[in-house]
């Protein structure tokens, strides 16, 4: 018994040296793990139940309707999509207090269309870094930026475990349009539904499509095709396809610029060429906007470090740049059978 017992002593010792060693050699890491972990049980110990939301007098009843509209949404999704059925997956909410939940770090070569991947054990590679902590989230954005790096410190909109870990309605989600609600709802459950890993623009791209597509077919079977509530999301889809398609080839044209500059070129030299071309885009963009009677996405003032950089663009290529593909694919091969192109995409995926 003692043999035994000093063999398991030993052994663990063995493994908190490890643990210890692999602490200290990974210690950036191992700080943001902990930060990580503190935020997602800050999350799971101060989420409500729907029920007890739903119960309780003090809640508006019109926040009490868009929690059951998310249901009906989630409940659309699973039986007339095909999307997984996660019964752990906005089932309670959490009250941001109007603040950001999740911070989100990108960054990009300065001269070429290029992020910055991020590794992360199990779930692969992304395009971005998300922070629970502002403080830590400004920190890395300042490391990038010492290293010459272009950066962009955006806030996610959703809480997203892809499936693996239950995950609350955002109080900020139940003020949402009703077509912008559909198409995030759709767009996180098909993030459970198919895991593409690895290929962080591809699983944003394919979501971003099924999320629009649900969306608009969710709208379409409630109110119907000539309703307000159909009408207005499918006008919104389109001068969004307008900037999407706008901004996916100002990306490409960027990206054929820098492939013409040469060694010999100084960064201030290269800076002028740069923002030069970035003020035409940022002029198109506030052109179609304008046309289309909406704020401009981008800011048109002229100082360098008010333009949008590579970081934003490749952060807008990661969501946007594929969904024509997806959409010929749909179209033309399965010729808009949904269910038999969702399948198609988990044998692709899997």
């Amino acid at each position: 018994m003692k043999n035994t017992f000093k063999k398991k002593r030993y052994w663990l010792l063995i493994s908190v040296a490890v643990l210890f060693g692999i602490s200290l050699w990974q210690w950036d890491w191992t700080i943001y793990l902990y930060a990580q972990a503190k935020g997602g049980l800050n999350v799971a110990f101060n989420t409500r139940p729907l029920s007890k939301v739903l119960d309780d007098p003090t809640v508006p009843d019109s926040l009490k309707a868009r929690i059951r509209l998310i249901g009906e949404i989630k409940q659309y999704a699973i039986d007339s999509l095909g999307l997984k059925d996660n019964p752990d997956v906005y089932q309670t909410l959490f009250d941001q207090q109007g603040k950001p939940l999740v911070y989100l770090v990108t960054a990009a070569e300065p001269y070429k269309m290029e992020a910055v991947e991020f590794h992360f054990p199990i779930i692969g590679n992304f395009t971005y870094k998300g922070f629970f902590d502002s403080t830590m989230a400004t920190q890395e954005l300042k490391i990038w930026q010492q290293k010459g790096y272009d950066t962009d410190l955006g806030q996610g909109i959703a809480y997203s475990t892809l499936g693996w870990l239950p995950e609350p309605i955002l109080s900020s989600m139940l003020f949402y349009s009703e077509g912008k609600l559909a198409s995030l709802i759709i767009h996180e459950m098909t993030h459970g539904t198919i895991f593409v890993k690895n290929e962080h623009e591809t699983s944003e791209n394919l979501a971003n499509f099924i999320g629009e597509y649900g969306a608009k077919r969710y709208l379409k079977a409630k109110y119907g095709s000539e309703s307000e509530e159909y009408q207005k999301f499918t006008r919104g889809k389109e001068w969004r396809k307008t900037l999407v398609t706008h901004l996916n080839k100002s990306t490409l044209a960027l990206d054929s610029l820098y492939k013409t500059f040469k060694p010999e070129y100084s960064n201030k030299y290269k800076d002028s060429l740069k923002y030069t071309f970035i003020r035409k885009i940022v002029a198109k963009e506030d052109s179609l906007y304008a046309q289309l009677s909406h704020k401009p996405l981008l800011s048109s003032k002229l100082k360098n470090e008010d333009l949008p950089n590579n970081a934003y663009f490749v952060s807008f290529k990661t969501y946007h740049s594929k969904q024509n593909e997806f959409e010929q694919i749909f179209e033309k091969q399965f010729r808009g059978d949904f269910r038999k192109f969702l399948e198609y995409l988990k044998k692709r995926f899997e």
